[in-house]
């Protein structure tokens, strides 16, 4: 009887604590929400009409969702405090105590996993900073009186590194709110505002809006403009460039569809491949539909472009991070040779805050100080530090070779472990420029100021979510952190309840078979299930949306390794999986050896569902929404969570899975909260327009 108890108790809890999957946003209002939907098979560029029924969902220009409630010192927008109402340790002093720069390489995996990662978290949110005055002074001292846009990271005297520079200050802007956008209604606490679509839709290479898309195309068969450099293409020149300056220029400065393109160059690369893409797709359709306009040649390479990146990221990346075992569990990924159909339109697709400032920033660690570059015999022909190439990618043109020689060396050396090591390059030369002098900033003591500046709440709560135990003694950390890091949390915070998900989760043991601690996994577990139900356009759906049972066969054959191929110079061999390290079972191939998309099977595409965008589906704005539970588990050798849930039910045919319809449900959890979507709004056209963060600027880090 007693057994039967617990199990009901436990049973509950976890029911309890995955309701919180599906928690929204408190509410998107802001944003331009469109009085009606064009009926196109192709996306908009800034997420909306993606949800038919709440436009605005995913949007650019919209808030942030949460996992738990946020966490404010005042209840409303003040960074997060201690229980006592005393400040948090400082982020740098953390910093220094937890990440000491040592270097554990990750042989299984290369750096272009890692810069992968970074090209997904871009792709999914992008912060946007309160534009306001100095945060410290010119000399990197604390200001009596910094402006409420601030939040900077004070020093302590004793610092290792800063002290030697009499730094007693590093600059911080706080992110931008609802409320600065003058969209918080009637809700008593502030939310983030993320400038881009949620959806993994390729937004870097396209923009977020039409007036964006326009300036990255070239109107003539369907292609991106690029600029013809050393006999390849690169992408174009930026009107206004931003680029650090070094010799008297700050060129090349690249545009795309992100402004932080140019942040390090192995980013670069990796979009400037995938625009290529784009114009190697382009160029096959138009020879295939000579007939074709370029709006036409151009919506269908978008399309086929996302779908291969959506495969990618989900099939050939995700495995690595989350583990294989847990995205089939999940139902983020299917083992089928034909369609899933389990899209939710009562799935909100959110990005969690939780995830943007805490779960992704976690991989932060798997960052090498020095940038390799490689010969086709992938031997190290020379390399540079990291520090040395922030914002600014000259190193791709400086020599005709080097943008091939970069590829190479991304996709052979190994990416640095997923622990708690982080380089000096990141910890105290992050953003190092020739006006900086011979020190930078500190991303890790950045990534914990910006969790307090957003409110996360606090590592004890998310240990509840995802099915540990609150911690009620530092000891009590022992089944997911060491006893030495639990010492140190001990020392440095008052209470377990002051300890923060930024610091306590990337000191938990990794789960056997993933690159993560419980509860960052439980986090990336949660967010990419909902990416991927919540999105209209997933390729994996059948009908206009999608593609023909043998067009989706094609897009299965996709890989980071062959897109590198197929849009480089003179790469001629390539491993299997580009994302892991050479060896007997990733051998290197020649490049006609990988698996090949046959385009051939776009010959009989029609351009209807191309023009056919003049009528329209009137859209209906609900007043709230709930949302059904579904599985969320961690599976390991050591550890195992499953919860009750309503999941797809795969039908018959190996052809398609289908989902039933789900009942509704809601919960009163402070864990999570089911909330309305977007309230009153004024009118606005379908045209999409470009949102108020314009205004604002770019968070870059």
């Amino acid at each position: 009887m007693a057994t039967s108890h617990l199990t009901l108790v436990l049973f509950c809890a976890l029911l309890c604590n995955y309701y919180s999957v599906f928690a929204q946003s408190e509410s998107d209002t802001c944003g331009v929400i469109p009085t009606s939907c064009p009926c196109s098979s192709y996306r908009s560029y800034d997420g909306s009409c993606n949800n038919l029924q709440n436009p605005s969902w995913g949007s650019a220009n919209t808030t942030y969702g949460r996992l738990i409630a946020a966490n404010y010192s005042d209840g409303h927008s003040s960074p997060r405090a201690a229980q006592s109402g005393n400040p948090l340790p400082s982020a740098r002093l953390l910093s220094t105590a937890f990440y000491p720069n040592l270097s554990l390489l990750d042989i299984s995996y290369t750096v272009s996993a890692m810069q992968f990662g970074q090209v997904i978290a871009h792709d999914m949110s992008s912060l946007v900073n309160i534009p306001g005055g100095l945060c410290c002074t010119e000399d990197f001292k604390m200001l009596a009186n910094p402006p409420d846009s601030c939040f900077p990271i004070p020093v302590p005297a004793n610092d290792p590194v800063y002290s030697q520079y009499g730094y007693t200050c590093l600059p911080l802007s706080r992110s931008a709110t609802d409320e600065d956008f003058n969209c918080l209604g009637n809700r008593s606490r502030v939310e983030q505002i993320t400038s881009v679509s949620a959806f993994l839709d390729l937004n870097i290479v396209y923009g977020n809006s039409v007036s964006e898309n326009a300036n990255l195309r070239s109107f003539v068969n369907g292609r991106l403009i690029m600029n013809n450099v050393n006999n390849q293409d690169m992408l174009p020149t930026h009107p206004n460039p931003t680029c650090s300056t070094v010799g008297g220029s700050n060129l090349p400065c690249y545009m795309s569809g992100d402004p932080r393109v140019n942040q390090n160059p192995d980013l670069t690369i990796l979009q400037t491949l995938l625009a290529r893409e784009h114009n190697r797709i382009a160029d096959t359709l138009a020879a295939l539909h000579p007939e074709w306009e370029d709006e036409c040649i151009f919506q269908e390479a978008r399309k086929i472009n996302i779908a291969q990146y959506q495969y990618i990221a989900y099939y050939e990346w995700l495995p690595i991070f989350i583990g294989s075992l847990n995205s089939l569990t999940n139902k983020i990924t299917y083992s089928t040779l034909g369609f899933v159909e389990d899209y939710n339109p009562l799935v909100n697709p959110v990005i969690y805050n939780e995830h943007a400032t805490g779960a992704s920033r976690y991989f932060h660690t798997l960052i090498q100080a020095r940038i390799q570059l490689m010969n086709e015999n992938r031997l190290i022909e020379s390399s540079t530090r990291l520090s040395d190439n922030i914002n600014s990618p000259r190193i791709l043109e400086s020599s005709s070779n080097n943008f091939d020689s970069l590829t190479r060396g991304m996709c052979t050396q190994a990416m640095e472990g997923a622990d708690v090591y982080h380089t000096s390059e990141i910890t105290s030369n992050w953003i190092r420029t020739p006006e900086t002098g011979v020190i930078g900033r500190d991303l890790k003591a950045i990534d914990i100021q910006r969790s307090r500046d957003h409110g996360i709440a606090s590592y004890n709560d998310y240990r509840v979510l995802c099915g540990l135990s609150r911690a009620h003694s530092f000891l009590a950390f022992l089944d997911s952190i060491s006893l030495p890091n639990i010492l140190r949390l001990q020392q440095l915070y008052e209470t377990p309840d002051d300890v923060e998900l930024a610091v306590a989760a990337s000191l938990e043991n990794p789960v056997l078979g993933t690159l993560a601690g419980k509860s960052n996994l439980c986090i990336l577990i949660r967010q990419f299930y909902i990416s991927r139900v919540s999105d209209r356009f997933w390729f994996e759906r059948s009908g206009d949306t999608g593609f023909n049972l043998g067009q989706l066969q094609q897009i299965r054959k996709a890989s980071i390794s062959k897109i590198i191929c197929d849009n480089s110079k003179s790469i001629e061999r390539m491993q299997i999986n580009g994302f892991k390290t050479v060896s007997f079972f990733n051998p290197l191939l020649s490049c006609d050896y990988l698996p090949s998309i046959d385009l051939s099977l776009w010959k009989d595409a029609t351009c209807k569902k191309c023009q056919d965008t003049t009528s329209t589906i009137t859209t209906k704005t609900t007043t709230s929404v709930t949302t059904p539970t579904t599985t969320a588990s961690i599976a390991s050798s050591t550890t195992s969570a499953t919860t009750p849930s309503t999941t797809p039910s795969t039908t018959s045919s190996t052809s398609s899975i289908t989902t039933p319809t789900t009942n509704p449900s809601t919960t009163s959890s402070t864990t999570s909260a089911t909330t309305p979507s977007t309230a009153s709004s004024s009118s606005s056209s379908m045209e999409e327009t470009d949102g108020p963060c314009d205004a604002y600027e770019t968070v870059y880090y």
